[in-house]
């Protein structure tokens, strides 16, 4: 075989099989990453039940009004 087909060849080979390293890799790692998280959220259940939203106030004034509390404004004979 010619010496610049047979590099070429293996140089492919070396870049395929470290894609493929690589992929495995990734895998590994998401898949641990999932382990952590799935046994963390276990754990944590409890604290995220704590956990309370702060009341966002309705207007810039800070008052907290229902929509039922509020007046139309007048409207205008055209």
């Amino acid at each position: 075989m010619h010496p610049e087909i047979l590099r070429e060849l293996t140089a492919q080979r070396g870049r395929d099989l470290r894609e493929r390293a690589y992929q495995a890799k990734l895998g590994r790692t998401l898949s641990r990453d999932l382990r952590a998280r799935r046994r963390s959220a276990r754990h944590h259940l409890d604290e995220a039940d704590a956990f309370v939203v702060p009341a966002i106030p309705d207007y810039v004034d800070g008052s907290f009004q229902a929509a039922e509390d509020r007046v139309p404004a007048a409207r205008r004979a055209g």
